[in-house]
């Protein structure tokens, strides 16, 4: 008898985790018996990586403890950046940051996710910076993960409303349920191999625009619609002409993807704060007619704002460009990668999944005469 089967996995159990659960009925996104809301309101990255790989709230003097560790790492990474020349030629940024992680050397497991999670954001803002002609900008100790993200991006100092708002981003998007590249990690994992291929093998997933995601393209369509105004009659069209809205509808949430209201919640703090009123009003007002026009076209499905749309706008008025968007969401799952892989590694088995062949039978035989 075959065993129970659905295309793309849907609904297949493939592994038992404490890491995160994803309630797509009810738009709930736990972490580590946190809600992803309270994580947002407040916690910093280092908090959610302590909380990941830990299984308990960092105390304030393991805070620091993780906070200087990861600075060190940053800086070792930063020391390999002149042997990464040629990875940081391309075009892009996830082709880039695929290529560099790859020549990071296994070591051990607690020291290599330290090492991860610390090169991305170099790697990502090394790869910015030499894209569009500046010079590279070294890390600075003493400061969170979040703000030296911004700082070697940038080349100044950020101010602590922004550094809040990448921390709220960073801590939204950690972890999320046994997604397409949580799982290739957790399958490479599963062989016995090191935590870098691991990652490097969840990069790749992640460089796919299936999963990877459109926060780009909400940004492109925010252009295009201009004013609030604008936004029934500019998506009408667009959906008439069968083109996509980007940032709605998700293939697990059946309600509203409960990290839209978390960025959204963080996009208004940043607003109080600086001037992107009129982007976040435009946004709102695009979300609604969306909303609306998605459920008079589609009423059997439920399409409402994904991750994606506030993605865009609170990275945007952060001043991080369209293409790092990708790369700084691998900043933020790294350490949810490295948190399955050590789990995975407590399960100690393969993951070996069948498949039902559908091919052509064998020719059969002529009788011997």
């Amino acid at each position: 008898m075959n065993s129970p089967s659905a295309s793309g996995l849907d609904g297949i159990v493939v592994a038992q985790t404490a890491l995160s659960e994803v309630d797509g009925e009810r738009g709930k996104l736990v972490i580590r018996g946190y809600t992803v809301e309270d994580l947002v309101e407040r916690a910093t990255f280092e908090d959610v990586c302590g909380l990941l790989w830990n299984a308990a709230w960092p105390s304030p003097g393991e805070r620091e403890a993780l906070r200087a560790a990861l600075s060190e790492a940053r800086q070792q990474a930063f020391t390999l950046v002149s042997s990464l020349v040629e990875a940081l030629k391309s075009t892009d940024g996830m082709e880039a940051l695929r290529a560099a992680v790859g020549h990071l050397r296994a070591a051990d497991q607690h020291g290599d996710r330290l090492r991860l999670t610390g090169a991305i954001p170099v790697f990502a803002a090394a790869w910015a910076r030499e894209k569009s002609g500046q010079p590279l900008v070294p890390p600075q100790s003493g400061l969170s993960h979040a703000a030296d993200y911004l700082q070697m991006l940038t080349g100044q100092l950020p101010e602590a409303p922004r550094v809040a708002a990448l921390d709220a981003y960073l801590c939204c998007v950690v972890d999320h349920g046994m997604n397409a590249s949580t799982f290739v990690a957790r399958v490479v994992a599963s062989t016995g191999s090191d935590l870098v291929s691991a990652v490097v093998a969840a990069i790749g997933a992640l460089k796919g625009p299936l999963h990877g995601g459109a926060p780009g393209p909400v940004l492109d369509m925010l252009d295009a619609i201009g004013h609030p105004g604008h936004a029934r009659a500019w998506l009408e069209t667009a959906l008439a002409a069968g083109r996509r809205v980007m940032g709605m509808g998700h293939r697990i949430y059946r309600v509203r993807d409960p990290r839209a209201a978390a960025l959204e919640r963080a996009m208004s703090v940043l607003e109080r704060t600086d001037a992107h009123s009129e982007r976040l009003a435009l946004a709102r007002a695009v979300e609604r007619e969306a909303e609306q026009l998605l459920a008079e076209r589609y009423p059997e499905r439920s399409l409402r704002a994904n991750v994606e749309f506030y993605t865009a706008v609170l990275l945007e008025a952060i001043g991080i460009p369209r293409t790092l968007f990708a790369p700084t969401f691998a900043a933020s799952r790294v350490a949810g990668w490295c948190a399955h892989v050590d789990e995975q590694r407590r399960v100690g088995r393969l993951i070996r999944p069948t498949s039902t062949y559908v091919g052509p039978a064998p020719a059969v035989e002529s009788a011997p005469i």
